[in-house]
C-alpha cells in the first residue's frame, strides 16, 4: 500500500471515530436535560476532530451534529413552530462551529499549540450559540415568547439568554476549554512516540 493511501485511509478512519463520537455523545446529552431542551456535549470531538484533521473535518462534524440532532428528535419543539427554520438553524450552526474551530486551531497552532487548542475550544460554542441565538431571533421569535411567557420571563431576550442557552453554553465551554487542549496534547505525544 503507497504511503499516500495508507494516510487517507488513517484520515479517512480518524474522521469516521470522530464522526462516531459525536453521535453518541449527542445521543447521551439528549438524556441530560433543562427542561424540555437537552445538553450539547458533542464539542469536544468537533473541536479535537477539526484541530486534527481541518475544517473540512469540522465542517463534516458539524454536519453529523446536526443530523443527529434533527434524527433524534432533541430539535421537535422548533420544528414544530418551523421546519425550514429548524432544518437551517440546526445544520448551519453545527457546520460553521465545526469550521470555524478548525480555521482558529490552524491559525494559532504555528505560535503555540495550546492557545489554538483553547482557543478553538472557545470558539465552537461561541460560534454555535451564537448562531443559534441569531436564527432564534428569524426564525422562533413568537414561540420564544410564548415559551418565555409561560415560564414567567418578562421578556424574550432574558428567557433565551436565560432559560435556552445559559446552562448549556457555560457546560459545553468550560469541558471544551478544560479537555480540548489535553486530549490534543494526547494525540501528539502519540504520534511522536509512533515516530521515534
Amino acid at each position: 500500500m503507497k504511503r499516500s493511501d495508507r494516510n487517507n485511509t488513517k484520515r479517512l478512519v480518524g474522521i469516521a471515530l470522530f464522526s462516531a463520537l459525536v453521535v453518541i455523545l449527542q445521543l447521551l446529552g439528549s438524556f441530560i436535560r433543562f427542561g424540555p431542551f437537552s445538553i450539547s456535549l458533542v464539542a469536544m470531538p468537533i473541536v479535537v476532530g477539526s484541530a486534527v484533521y481541518g475544517a473540512a473535518a469540522g465542517a463534516w462534524l458539524g454536519f453529523v451534529f446536526g443530523l443527529t440532532v434533527l434524527l433524534s428528535g432533541d430539535a421537535a419543539a422548533f420544528m414544530a413552530a418551523s421546519v425550514g427554520g429548524t432544518l437551517f438553524t440546526v445544520m448551519v450552526k453545527g457546520i460553521l462551529c465545526g469550521i470555524a474551530a478548525g480555521l482558529v486551531y490552524k491559525l494559532l497552532e504555528q505560535t503555540q499549540s495550546t492557545v489554538a487548542a483553547v482557543a478553538a475550544a472557545i470558539v465552537c460554542p461561541v460560534v454555535n450559540t451564537g448562531v443559534f441565538l441569531l436564527c432564534c431571533f428569524l426564525f422562533f421569535i413568537p414561540i420564544l415568547t410564548e415559551w418565555a411567557t409561560a415560564m414567567g420571563f418578562e421578556n424574550v431576550g432574558r428567557y433565551m439568554i436565560l432559560g435556552l442557552v445559559g446552562g448549556n453554553f457555560l457546560v459545553e465551554l468550560i469541558t471544551n476549554v478544560l479537555l480540548c487542549p489535553v486530549i490534543l496534547r494526547l494525540i501528539k505525544y502519540g504520534k511522536r512516540d509512533r515516530v521515534s
